[in-house]
């Protein structure tokens, strides 16, 4: 009777669904008209997944989200904690989304660890463990797709520890795999062959076969990553069998994009080509947009190598867009890349340096040597062909010790070696015995060096004459180098002389752009109680801050413009004078309508040039009346403290400049309060290498520092970030232009 009760309720669902196409209206009608109460605390999968089908076949909104939280009334009405957990388990199994993600999985293991801190039966501490591993693992996953691998091995280390008390041996295996991606990522070869070769051998015992195929794959990378072209086609190949046995979509997906690099590295374009749109094709069927992205940015480098270039560019334009959409940092890493190589190789040296210089920032967030290695091999030859040869010496530096940290001889045995360790112990006999003809060899060498000793002896006589003729070589070689000494110092002082030219020269233009800017007492009269920190990285700087008064309305900005230095500095001008011809001849005060003005101008300065330029402006824009405050932003977000909290609002997330899905830019309107503090800024200060670890300095770490300073006075609010963003540098060099503007109501 329940079953057929349990039938005709979903049918009455699914027809509710499919005439209104309201989801408020199917979970209310599910919550107090429907009579499954009776059987709705058997299980959460029964009750939840009917409502996350709807959820999941379509990007995360708003709307989803408040759906998902409506589930959670049943959480709610369920008295044992363990069902409860069931309930959170199960929408975090079926609903991926990085809100929803971090929320419900740190509320599941506070749950766990508060109810383990008991005594409890066996059984019972059993089932907690089980769902505190998995959700140690969902963390451990988050963080890893945040770049942040120290803290995902913390939590991929916990978890594998509870796995190995349950004795979960697919729960290890999968956990080693994890654990032996980041180690790889992060250039550890020999730990990441170890866990790898952990995993695959529980995943052959368990005749596990989704399994053996990732770690097939995970495998293949390493031998790919080492230049072992022909090892990782074999495992790439496995795990396609696999996968096409399964009929598992994504997995063949990942292979054929797998196969198609190698088969780039070889030089088989064609079938590299092949293999890459084999790939796409499915990755677009399922909705997959990170892996669209990738098969645009692999497909963009086949036909570079080919010589199409506005087929690459292209398809490199559309992995950025996508990207970008998703925040996806290792693949915006790779795309700026191959787009900076791409222009580089086409001449275009200033566009190329904006895309290089975004790799190796991103690379070096990330930590990863494989990603340093190759962007700052770029950024070296960027920076020689244009003259700076310090720096290009210094990345090149930088390049040689990411390529030793990857590729070095103790990895690639390793890698070799060391394919899994369970064979590699069968192989120690093998080992053993040629160990012995080693030594033999050495045994009959030395005797044949024995026999040779009289012969040497014979020939020091003839030796000593062989030195006198080196002495000779060696007072000619002294001559030579003096001479050359002697020009190098000549060319120094002409270097000197230049360089000190070009500095004066640049110096006079750090003149002629503080001129553009406001002076301290136009800031006091119409912003009283606020600071400016603003720190250029070079002489003269890509940000700047703006104010214009138009009644009694006061506009004011923080801008970030491409680049930094001299190129920064001449972005800004222009996009300095669009600022000001929006307001002044065009009359407008609307934030979103002045920046939709500003990039019309900027890119039609930009269009008057026969190179395409793509640079532009990333800005907070703020309009204050009274206690009314409208901003509009590129990128560029406000904060607000009101009542010891931050109050974020988020910027439109495109640029001033050109861009593949230009929309008009949104206003948002606020009521301040007394005692609110607003506060705009560049991505300069957050984006700061120091600290113990070397890192950047992070939104985070600016929310906590405002949070502490709130309430002091505004220019020793600017002492104290000035202070901490020095303290946190360090001797590291200052990345970015800094830019911050801080008003209190």
């Amino acid at each position: 009777m329940v079953n057929c009760i349990r039938i005709g309720v979903l049918a009455n669902c699914r027809l509710f669904f499919t005439v209104l196409r309201s989801r408020f209206v199917i979970l209310w009608t599910l919550l107090t008209c429907m009579p499954w109460w009776a059987w709705a605390a058997q299980t959460f999968a029964d009750k939840a997944h009917y409502l996350i089908d709807s959820l999941v076949l379509e990007d995360m909104s708003e709307t989803d989200r408040q759906l998902i939280d409506s589930t959670l009334l049943l959480y709610h009405k369920e008295a044992s904690d363990t069902v409860q957990l069931q309930y959170l388990t199960d929408i975090v199994k079926a609903v991926w989304d990085e809100a929803v993600w971090p929320k419900y999985n740190l509320l599941i293991k506070q749950r766990c660890e508060a109810q383990l801190a008991k005594e409890l039966p066996p059984e019972l501490r059993q089932k907690y463990l089980f769902f505190l591993a998995g959700t140690l693992g969902n963390l451990g996953m988050v963080h890893k797709n945040n770049g942040e691998s120290e803290i995902a091995l913390q939590y991929y280390f916990k978890g594998l520890a509870i796995k190995e008390e349950l004795n979960n041996k697919k729960g290890i295996a999968y956990t080693c795999s994890n654990i032996g991606l980041i180690y790889k990522n992060l250039g550890q070869i020999g730990k990441s062959m170890e866990y790898y070769a952990r995993g695959l051998k529980i995943m052959e015992d368990l005749n596990n076969k989704n399994g053996m195929a990732t770690l097939y794959n995970n495998i293949g990378h390493v031998y790919q990553d080492q230049g072992e072209y022909e090892n990782a086609l074999e495992y790439y190949f496995k795990c396609l069998k696999i996968d096409e046995e399964q009929n598992y979509a994504r997995g063949m997906a990942t292979s054929y994009t797998n196969i198609g690099f190698l088969y780039k590295n070889i030089g088989n374009i064609e079938r590299a080509l092949e293999y890459y749109t084999k790939g796409l094709r499915i990755r677009k069927e399922m909705g997959d947009k990170k892996g669209i992205a990738l098969s645009y940015n692999n497909i963009g480098v086949v036909y570079e190598i080919m010589g199409n270039h506005p087929q690459a560019k292209d398809y490199y334009e559309s992995s950025l867009a996508i990207r970008e959409e998703l925040g996806d940092k290792k693949g915006l890493a790779s795309i700026h890349f191959e787009m900076g190589k791409m222009y580089f190789n086409r001449g275009k040296i200033n566009i190329a340096k904006k895309h290089g210089e975004k790799s190796l920032a991103m690379a070096r967030e990330l930590g990863y040597p494989m990603q340093i290695e190759i962007a700052s091999g770029l950024a070296s030859k960027i920076y020689h062909k244009e003259g700076d040869y310090r720096k290009a010496f210094d990345l090149y530096q930088l390049h040689i010790r990411m390529r030793d940290s990857v590729q070095n001889e103790k990895n690639q045995k390793l890698a070799i070696k060391q394919q899994f360790q369970y064979e590699y112990e069968k192989k120690e006999a093998i080992k053993t015995a040629e160990n012995q003809a080693k030594l033999d060899k050495q045994k009959a060498m030395a005797d044949a060096e024995r026999q040779q000793k009289n012969l040497v002896i014979g020939s020091i006589s003839g030796g000593l004459g062989l030195v006198a003729l080196f002495s000779i070589f060696l007072y000619n070689r002294f001559r030579v180098t003096r001479s050359q000494k002697e020009t190098i110092e000549l060319q120094k002082k002409i270097v000197d002389k230049k360089n000190k030219e070009i500095t004066d020269s640049i110096r006079y233009a750090r003149k002629i752009q503080t001129a553009i800017l406001p002076p301290e007492k136009i800031v006091r009269k119409y912003l009283k109680q606020s600071f400016i920190l603003y720190k250029p990285k070079d002489i003269v700087a890509g940000d700047f801050y703006w104010i214009e008064q138009v009644g009694d309305t006061t506009l004011f900005a923080a801008a970030d413009c491409t680049g930094h230095g001299v190129p920064g500095a001449l972005v800004s001008v222009i996009c300095h004078n669009a600022m000001n011809r929006a307001v002044r001849e065009f009359r407008l005060t609307n934030p979103g309508q002045i920046l939709d003005k500003v990039r019309e101008i900027v890119i039609a300065e930009f269009e008057k040039s026969d190179e395409e330029v793509k640079d532009g402006m990333d800005i907070a824009l703020c309009a204050l009346t009274g206690n009314t405050l409208v901003y509009a932003g590129a990128y560029n977000p406000i904060w607000i403290i009101r009542n010891g909290e931050i109050l974020e609002t988020k910027a439109s997330k495109q640029p001033i400049g050109k861009f593949i899905r230009m929309t008009p830019f949104e206003s948002h309107t606020f009521q301040l309060q007394t005692g609110d503090t607003v506060y705009i800024f560049s991505d300069g200060y957050v984006d700061q290498f120091g600290g113990a670890k070397n890192r950047k300095f992070k939104a985070a770490n600016l929310r906590k520092l405002l949070l502490t300073i709130r309430d002091d006075p505004m220019d020793l609010q600017r002492q104290k970030l000035e202070e901490a963003f020095e303290s946190w540098r360090g001797a590291e060099e200052q990345v970015d232009d800094v830019c911050m503007i801080g008003l209190r109501i």
